[in-house]
Formats: C-alpha cells, sequence, structure tokens
C-alpha cells in the first residue's frame, strides 16, 4: 500500500456551522454537494459531513463519546500566526485547551477544539520547514 492520506472526513453534529467556522478561520470550501463541505488543504482534503451519516457509512454505532485520541495539525510560519489563529478560532467558538506556549521541541503551539470537539493543534516548528503551498518538509 502507497504511504498517503487523501481525505481527513470530520462527523459533525451541523455541517452549516461547522462551514462557518471554518470559514471564520480562512478556509475557503473548494465544494459542497449534498450537505458535505470540502475544504482544499495542500494535497489533502478535509471534509465536513454529518456525523451520523460518516457512523453509518463506516458501520460503525456513534456512542458520542469524548476525546478519540487523535489531533489535527497545522503548521503556520511564525509564531504570530499561532497567536492569531488562535484567537480567531476562540471567536468562532472553539474552545482553547492549550493556550500558544513554547514546546519541547523548540516551537511554539496551541490547541483548542473546534465546535463539535475535534482537537487541533496550531504549531510554529522550526525543525518541520514549509514549502511555499504550507506543505511541511520532514528533514531526516
Amino acid at each position: 500500500m502507497k504511504q498517503s492520506i487523501s481525505l481527513i472526513t470530520l462527523g459533525v453534529g451541523d455541517v452549516e456551522r461547522s462551514a462557518a467556522f471554518y470559514r471564520t478561520l480562512g478556509w475557503a470550501p473548494a465544494k459542497e454537494i449534498e450537505e458535505t463541505v470540502f475544504l482544499q488543504a495542500n494535497g489533502v482534503v478535509l471534509v465536513l459531513w454529518a456525523r451520523d451519516k460518516l457512523a453509518d457509512d463506516m458501520g460503525i454505532e456513534d456512542t458520542a463519546g469524548g476525546w478519540g485520541g487523535i489531533a489535527l495539525a497545522h503548521n503556520v510560519a511564525s509564531r504570530a500566526e499561532v497567536d492569531a489563529i488562535t484567537e480567531s478560532a476562540r471567536q468562532a467558538g472553539a474552545t482553547v485547551s492549550r493556550e500558544p506556549a513554547e514546546t519541547f521541541y523548540g516551537g511554539y503551539a496551541s490547541g483548542f477544539r473546534d465546535p463539535d470537539g475535534h482537537v487541533w493543534e496550531i504549531a510554529h516548528n522550526p525543525g518541520f520547514p514549509l514549502l511555499p503551498d504550507g506543505s511541511v518538509v520532514i528533514d531526516g
């Protein structure tokens, strides 16, 4: 199997509310069809889809428990961007779980939960250079 991720689908309680949240953060939907929102994120597509529909599609019971043990990360070029995005997320309804601060790896990061509880890290990591399109480069 080729090592690749094409789409990340977030099961959300209200597609319109979630789309509005991500628009507030500056994300523009590339396509919206059948109550599904597609957001282009470099080489990966972030999808917003109704949580119950996603569970049904995956053949699992939607128990809507706590944290699922996954965090999405958005790396940025500066500490100022971490601060600005964190504040935009807070104003748009996110719950900030970690205020922007120095990290153990020499970077600067924050964490928040979007209105549906999905966990995001916003990070400036000088050890992971960014390409012009925002893709992360992992130096070996």
